[in-house]
Parts: structure tokens; C-alpha cells; sequence
């Protein structure tokens, strides 16, 4: 009965410390806010859950800040330093973060969907277990070729087809030598028409399949680069083949998807 007595007061005392703790720690993170809008400055500030929406954080100094599941979107944080910030769960969907340093970020389940990040700073791969979905200015370093392959796969699922030449080609950059980027760039390049391109995007695709052995996918790959050729020349003649023509492209695209959006394992450092 004792040892009960004694066990209940250490919980009542502990949930008053808590309590207690808590209470102080409001006040800091009001200041911290206050502190950030004033003066744009809040180095290693603890601003967890603040709600940030269209905030004006251009340049903002935030480095090392504990942002995590706050709400930043649609925020201006163009040339902000987050070096090192925890932003795990945060959404900053829609937020533009162009020249922001985000070297050493958290950005575990972090919502970066529809954010502009042209000339940002990251860590090879820090986006791996981000959502970006529709995110533009993507550094290439910033993902793995796996990962920029495959939302490429899912973007050609939903039609968004400049999307996914968007991606393909920064998988290429990513892993120059994997033949299947080259493919799956070529099929999207062909659906918006731009098809000289893709039939160079088939060609150089066949040249790494034959370096590495794969022959019959070499022959595949030439043989449907020169169909295309031979279509995009009979459509610059006339001749009155329109359906005929486009139905042969789409012949073309439907045999070479199994080739080349097959979706590949993330793997880290790649």
C-alpha cells in the first residue's frame, strides 16, 4: 500500500513537472515567432506546429530551427537558410524555396508537392523520403535514379507527359548508362511530338544495350527508331496517311513500355 502511495505521488509530480514544462515552452515558441517575423533571424528557434501559411521568409535566417509539422505552405522563402532544420512532417506544398540552402535538413515526410526549388541546395538523395509530386527545379543530386525514374512511370500513368520527360531526363543525368531512362525519355518525347528527339533517345538507347550484351533489345531499339524515321518522313510528304501514321506511333510507344517503364528499387547513393 505504501509503495502504491509513493508510485502516485511520483506520477503526480512528474505531470506537474510536465505541465509545468509545457507552459514554458509556449511562451518560447511565441517569441520565436515573433522573433522570426520581426527581424527574419531565429537561428535553432523551436517552431514546431506554427502555422506559417504565405509567410514572407525571403532570405530568412533558419538555420538549425525545429520546424517540424509546421505549416509553410505557399511560404517565400527564396535564399533561406534552413541548413540543418528539422522539417519532418512540415508541409511546404506550394512554397517557393528557389537559392534556399537546405544542406543538412530533415526532410523525413515532408510535404514539398508543387514547390519551386530552381538553384536550391541539398544533399545527394534528400528527397528520398520527401513528397514532391509536381515539384519544379529539382536538382538531380537531390534524388536517386530510382526515384526520378520511377515518378517519371507514375507521371506517364496520369498523362502529364512533359512531367515525365522532365524526370526521365534528370534519371538520365542522374545514371547516364541505364538504357531504360533513355527508352521511357524517348516514349514521352515522342506523345508531345517532339520526334527526332526521341528517335535520338532510341538510338543511344539500342548503342548501351549492344555495349552490354543485350542484342535482341539493340534490334528492337533500332528497328522501331528506324519505323519512326520512316513514319515522321511519309508525314513531312503527305500522301494523305494521317490515321494511318498515327496509329503507327502509338503502335510503337504500346511495344516499347514494357522495356522501359519498369519501375527500379530505390537504392541509396545512386
Amino acid at each position: 500500500m505504501q509503495a502504491m502511495a509513493q508510485r502516485l505521488a511520483f506520477l503526480t509530480a512528474l505531470a506537474l513537472t510536465t505541465s509545468i514544462a509545457a507552459a514554458e515552452a509556449a511562451p518560447q515558441a511565441d517569441a520565436a515567432l515573433i522573433q522570426l517575423l520581426q527581424t527574419q533571424t531565429c537561428k535553432n528557434c523551436r517552431l514546431a506546429d506554427v502555422d506559417l501559411v504565405h509567410a514572407q521568409l525571403r532570405d530568412a535566417d533558419l538555420e538549425g530551427a525545429r520546424l517540424q509539422r509546421s505549416n509553410l505552405s505557399k511560404a517565400q522563402l527564396d535564399g533561406a537558410n534552413l541548413r540543418n532544420a528539422d522539417l519532418s512532417f512540415t508541409s511546404l506544398q506550394g512554397a517557393s524555396l528557389r537559392g534556399a540552402d537546405l544542406r543538412g535538413s530533415r526532410l523525413v515526410g515532408t510535404d514539398l508537392r508543387d514547390v519551386d526549388l530552381s538553384g536550391a541546395l541539398l544533399d545527394p538523395n534528400a528527397l528520398e523520403e520527401a513528397h514532391w509530386s509536381g515539384a519544379t527545379g529539382l536538382p538531380p543530386q537531390a534524388q536517386s535514379h530510382a526515384a526520378l525514374h520511377n515518378a517519371g512511370v507514375g507521371a506517364t500513368e496520369t498523362n502529364r507527359w512533359t512531367q515525365a520527360e522532365e524526370l526521365f531526363g534528370l534519371a538520365i543525368q542522374k545514371q547516364p548508362h541505364i538504357a531504360e531512362s533513355w527508352v521511357a525519355r524517348a516514349i514521352t518525347r515522342e506523345k508531345l511530338g517532339k520526334r527526332q528527339l526521341a528517335i535520338q533517345d532510341l538510338r543511344y538507347a539500342g548503342h548501351l544495350y549492344a555495349a552490354n550484351g543485350a542484342s535482341d533489345q539493340a534490334t528492337q531499339l533500332e528497328g522501331a527508331a528506324n519505323s519512326l524515321q520512316d513514319k515522321v518522313q511519309k508525314q513531312q510528304t503527305g500522301n494523305g496517311v494521317g490515321s494511318a501514321l498515327l496509329g503507327g506511333l502509338l503502335s510503337t510507344s504500346k511495344a516499347l513500355f514494357p522495356l522501359a517503364m519498369k519501375l527500379f528499387a530505390p537504392a541509396i547513393g545512386l
